[in-house]
């Protein structure tokens, strides 16, 4: 209920106002079950943008430190948060990660859309990083499709360090459905965990038009933070293929569609 009311009356009219989102391949989007909606994280604001294009509802996780502010900020932002069905988990990983992930299982279970961000946190710097197998895990346990979701714009509404964004017109683009079937019941071999996750990150990169880097998101601002070099993008032979070993697509940056009428459909 909560959900819905921040949307449709409190958040979602003056959301729609600042960024007037656009949305490509709402067709791929399932009208019901459940699917894991897993996409690029440029800024805090993806996951309140996400929402404004889909008429379904989204549960999200989110790092633990939102749910454990002190002071009224953060009592406010503890509340909101849990409202609106976010998952808190602890970045760190171990069971506290697994906690979040079984809770995304019964999200999954329960037919209903879950979101996450392969990365694990925002990029620094606006290119696509290694992704965690989380969400292959979460892919093979619960046999739900994985549908690639793109965000386009909100790192530059919202550069890292910016606390309030700017108005800016945002992008969303939703990739066709994954497959991963196949390999149902091999949710404990770590390799096929591997090629699912990199299977997804390659859609990721196909639709985005991002520049690879094949080290963790969190590596690359540990570097960063620390004064050390940051890490270069690979060559095309080490990012994440396609099924039969396909090379990384020339991409481009996605723009919003011709049709400018169809800009939202939640």
């Amino acid at each position: 209920m909560f959900y819905w009311l921040m949307k449709r009356v409190l958040v979602g009219p003056l959301l729609h106002l600042v960024f007037r989102p656009w949305v490509r391949g709402a067709e791929n989007m399932p009208a019901e079950g459940g699917a894991i909606l897993a996409g690029n994280h440029l800024a805090v604001i993806d996951s309140f943008v996400l929402p404004l294009v889909l008429d379904r509802k989204i549960v999200f996780i989110g790092k633990s430190e939102y749910f454990t502010g002190s002071g009224i900020k953060g009592r406010l932002t503890a509340g909101f948060m849990r409202g609106v069905g976010t998952i808190p988990v602890d970045r760190g990983g171990g069971k506290a990660s697994e906690a979040a992930l079984n809770t995304g299982l019964q999200v999954l279970r329960d037919g209903d859309l879950f979101g996450i961000y392969p990365e694990g946190t925002r990029s620094p710097d606006g290119r696509l990083y290694r992704g965690k197998t989380g969400v292959a895990r979460l892919a093979l346990e619960s046999g739900a499709p994985v549908i690639p979701v793109i965000m386009v714009g909100t790192d530059k509404a919202q550069p890292l360090g910016r606390r309030l964004p700017r108005p800016q017109r945002i992008g969303v683009v939703i990739g066709k459905p994954l497959d991963f079937s196949r390999y149902a019941g091999m949710e404990d071999d770590r390799f096929i965990l591997r090629a699912v996750t990199d299977e997804i990150m390659y859609a990721i990169m196909s639709l985005s038009g991002q520049e690879y880097v094949d080290v963790y998101a969190a590596t690359q601002k540990a570097r960063i933070a620390t004064g050390h070099p940051a890490a270069a993008a690979d060559p095309a032979e080490h990012l994440p293929t396609a099924p039969g070993g396909r090379p990384a697509p020339d991409v481009q940056v996605p723009g919003p569609p011709e049709d400018d009428s169809h800009t939202s459909v939640g």
